[in-house]
């Protein structure tokens, strides 16, 4: 059975929630993928919230179709970028006060890393303008969307991110949404399990718990980050009673 909801507010898009422009290659990094990977989906992918990434338009290149969902695209496009233009600056200043939390410093590394971020965001532009059909205005714990539509489904820096927006049953409720629109047979990959400043989920086993309770099974997939071989986490959640196939070939 199918549930299609009402788009998003733009009101729903809060000061305090960044609307970010990762590429494609920070994307590979930060939910354990490759390119090769993304080009072998059987299936469009979900990036939600999608923000002022350039995903769907660079994947688009590996013949990967990227729906992108974010209660940021029922705003007019001047006011999409001018929340990407605030989110580089809050990154900027991140950076500075808090490398541990980001890719090991080196000399001139943070100004290669938000010049990555521009590229993005002109990328976005360019293609939410001629592929608008591929943004939809959509909010966390309701998408329009119908029952297993996506072969991939991954959500960055927000369940987790903003306690403050997500509480515990909140946070419960956007992820069963995740996997409710994503195909048995695929999954859906969470990240980061901290707050801005660092501070791990206190309440992530009884969250997983209570997922499990809805037949979703987890794990905490962990692998190395590339720039520095310090550990990532990735929640990563899957239908519980369907026959695994090895769709991402893992």
């Amino acid at each position: 059975m199918s549930a299609v909801h009402t788009p998003a507010d733009p009101s729903a898009v809060g000061r305090d929630i960044l609307v970010t422009s990762r590429p494609l290659d920070e994307y590979c990094a930060l939910f354990d993928l490759t390119r090769s990977q993304l080009a072998t989906l059987p299936g469009p992918l979900l990036d939600c919230p999608g923000g002022a990434a350039g995903l769907a338009a660079e994947a688009r290149q590996l013949g990967c179709r990227v729906i992108a969902a974010d209660p940021a695209y029922a705003l007019p496009a001047p006011e999409v970028a001018a929340h990407a233009l605030a989110a580089r600056a809050s990154m900027a200043a991140a950076l500075a006060a808090r490398p541990h939390l980001y890719p090991a410093p080196r000399p001139c590394r943070s100004d290669r890393y938000l010049r990555s971020w521009d590229r993005a965001r002109r990328l976005f532009a360019a293609d939410s303008a001629a592929h608008p059909q591929q943004y939809v205005a959509a909010a966390l714990p309701r998408l329009p969307f119908a029952d297993g539509a996506f072969a991939l489904t991954l959500s960055g820096y927000l369940i987790f991110a903003y306690p403050e927006v997500f509480g515990p049953e909140r946070q419960l409720e956007a992820l069963l949404e995740l996997v409710r629109v994503t195909s048995p047979d695929g999954e859906v990959r969470v990240q980061p399990l901290h707050d801005g400043r660092g501070r791990r989920c206190c309440h992530l086993d009884p969250l997983r718990y209570a997922l499990g309770e809805h037949c979703v099974a987890s794990e905490i997939r962990r692998f190395p980050r590339p720039e520095d071989g310090r550990t990532r986490r990735v929640l990563v959640l899957r239908a519980a009673d369907r026959r695994r196939r090895d769709t991402l070939g893992m």
